[in-house]
């Protein structure tokens, strides 16, 4: 398959990484690319530690499994970085991205000597500073894309409007901070190794 990307999402059930999984495959199923987007499914509750998975290619996809070497990893909740072998699998020439205030000294630390490239986010301060709550989803999405180059910036944001405006026809208010959600993490996302 050619330019296939892999991601692996981690996060705690209500945070999102479900939704931001399937708005990341549909962002970039409107920009031409083959695309599959799933959860794996078990007795999930509310913060209970779940993932999801995303495969992007410029051809058509022929496997159907879970990823077990992606070439990107999203932490929404770095909480479970301490519980969950998030890295596992983790190809160095890849990245993790990591929703944390942590320093660099505790992330090498907890990822247990992972060699490649790792960016951070304070998800929670942009989604209070642009949507008055704490909704980690939305930054984290604006953070793969950002880091995995899968689509350009301009794609992403123009893609983004016209989903928000459906998903969110009837609370048409929360569009423009989603927006700002959107472009605020595109700047946010740091490489800190």
């Amino acid at each position: 398959m050619e330019n296939l990307i892999e991601i692996r999402w981690h996060g705690r059930g209500g945070q999102g990484a479900k939704t931001a999984s399937l708005l990341l495959a549909d962002a970039a199923f409107n920009t031409g690319k083959y695309i599959q987007g799933f959860p794996e499914y078990g007795p999930e509750r509310m913060g209970a530690p779940i993932t999801a998975y995303n495969r992007i290619s410029n051809s058509p996809i022929t496997v159907h499994s879970n990823i077990y070497e992606p070439d990107y990893v999203v932490v929404v909740d770095d909480t479970l970085l301490e519980s969950v072998n998030v890295t596992a699998g983790l190809k160095t020439t890849g990245a993790i991205i990591i929703n944390t205030t942590k320093d660099e000294a505790y992330l090498k630390n907890v990822l247990k000597g992972y060699n490649g490239k790792i960016f951070t986010i304070d998800a929670r301060k942009v989604s209070m500073e642009t949507l008055g709550k704490y909704f980690p989803n939305t930054p984290m999405l604006a953070a793969v894309v950002k880091v995995s180059e899968v689509m350009t910036e301009e794609d992403f944001l123009n893609d983004m409007i016209g989903s928000f405006k459906h998903k969110f026809a009837k609370k048409p208010e929360v569009i423009e901070g989603n927006m700002k959600a959107l472009e605020l993490s595109l700047k946010e996302v740091k490489q800190i190794m």
